[in-house]
């Protein structure tokens, strides 16, 4: 028989811990402090083995004695770990047990954290689960939860990424309406202000994707309204002449000022995507005078 692993016999203690029942001397919240204390152990010895499932499962065990033992913080800072645990493989138990996180943070008005640890959950969405949108709801969350902190740019920067993920999903006015939020947020600073023009580059990119010229029209005279010096930047000038190929139907044209731009400024992965979408409403709509 092999000997037994010491986070094995530590998570044998914790469950004995768990089970017993209280004796004449001590109380049931020593019990589960002792019991918690012991999963902890466990816990981390089980991660030193790399076997992160089994180290989740001993942080959460370690939560619930938190719990009834009525030590929120210290409830909420084992779920957080548990979190950590189950991220190396398990996303769906990670954001279950964030999600138990940011019911003890915002019981306790601990909103800055809670953000943190939805923007945490949004990322697994994103990169792990691939569910866009449930990425996008967590960024907008997180992003409410900051701007309430006045965490302001980090807030903008979770806006920023839910208006690229409405994108995505082809929610085109709901991705136009944040791009504008964070580009009015952006207006008021001078550290931030340079960044304007690319917001209102995605929000003209998003009318267009909607077959929209006349809305793509009128809110880039908007934002040259807001900012005297918007008409002169390239990515004005890039979405009037894309406009201009547009309303002439003109797939050749299009197809030229996309690849003019692309040359000064490499298009990223999210301005590809939605030119292509706008391609393609040319190639369906030839005319959309």
């Amino acid at each position: 028989m092999a000997p037994q692993s010491a986070a094995q016999s530590l998570l044998n203690k914790a469950e004995k811990k768990f089970n017993s029942s209280t004796g004449w001397f001590s109380s049931a919240s020593t019990k589960y402090e002792e019991a918690g204390d012991l999963y902890q152990q466990a816990a981390n010895a089980f991660k030193l083995e790399k076997l992160f499932r089994e180290s989740g499962d001993c942080f959460s065990k370690e939560a619930e004695c938190r719990e009834r033992g009525n030590e929120t913080n210290d409830a909420a800072n084992a779920w957080w770990n548990a979190a950590k645990a189950y991220k190396q493989g398990y996303p769906d138990l990670a954001v279950q047990a964030l999600g138990q996180t940011i019911v003890h943070l915002t019981k306790s008005g601990r909103f800055r954290q809670a953000a943190d640890r939805e923007k945490e959950i949004a990322q697994i969405y994103l990169k792990e689960a691939n569910d866009v949108a449930k990425a996008c709801e967590s960024f907008e969350r997180a992003g409410e939860w900051y701007a309430q902190e006045d965490a302001q740019a980090t807030a903008n920067s979770c806006f920023k990424d839910a208006a690229d993920l409405h994108a995505d999903l082809d929610q085109f006015p709901q991705a136009i309406a944040r791009y504008e939020q964070v580009a009015d947020a952006s207006l008021s600073s001078a550290l931030t202000r340079y960044s304007v023009k690319e917001y209102w580059l995605r929000s003209g990119l998003c009318a267009l994707a909607m077959r929209d010229v006349v809305t793509a029209k009128r809110n880039m005279a908007r934002y040259g309204q807001l900012d005297t010096t918007f008409p002169s930047t390239r990515e004005a000038k890039f979405v009037m002449a894309l406009v201009e190929a547009i309303e002439a139907g003109d797939l050749q044209q299009f197809s030229t000022v996309v690849g003019e731009y692309d040359q000064v400024t490499k298009l990223d992965n999210w301005k590809t995507s939605i030119l292509l979408k706008i391609k393609r409403t040319l190639d369906e709509e030839p005319d959309l005078r």
